[in-house]
């Protein structure tokens, strides 16, 4: 045997951290005013999505970040409202140790990225279970829109 001291570890604090803590419903309404008459419509609704996301610290201390995600979708059958949802989807996060510059995108793309499904699935079933065919929301590039929005931030020149 030899007489060796155990290398030792790198230090954790120092390893970047990115772990979900909670993801849940904060909020969400569906409604649907012109029913019992609506469903006798034949034609397609037009649907219209609004998207938009908000961080917020909880504990800067601790690293535990929240991000909502809020869609809210109108769907017309000629001039008369078929549905409305609105859903906030949000999530608690713990993120430690990543570089000032890389919190931002990690807050406004990473946690949107992991809501995301979780918002599509309530919004497809909420639609089902109002009397709709299910709606299948199309993938969102979260990182175009944040790419988007620090550019119109930079050409109003606002500081990001």
């Amino acid at each position: 045997m030899t007489d060796q001291q155990p290398q030792q570890q790198p230090q954790q604090a120092s390893l970047p951290t990115f772990n979900i803590e909670k993801i849940y419903v904060k909020d969400f309404s569906v409604e649907v005013p012109n029913a019992p008459a609506i469903f006798l419509e034949r034609e397609a609704p037009q649907i219209d999505m609004q998207l938009n996301t908000q961080s917020a610290p909880v504990d800067a201390e601790n690293g535990i970040y929240q991000t909502i995600l809020t869609l809210t979708i109108s769907a017309k059958i000629k001039d008369k409202a078929a549905f409305l949802v609105e859903l906030q989807q949000a999530g608690i996060f713990r993120i430690q140790n990543l570089p000032q510059e890389a919190m931002e995108p990690a807050l406004s793309i990473g946690c949107p990225n992991i809501l995301f499904p979780y918002a599509r699935e309530a919004v497809s079933d909420a639609v089902l279970k109002a009397g709709f065919p299910p709606l299948m929301l199309q993938p969102v590039n979260f990182e175009v829109l944040y790419m988007q929005q620090q550019q119109a931030q930079q050409a109003a020149g606002q500081p990001n």
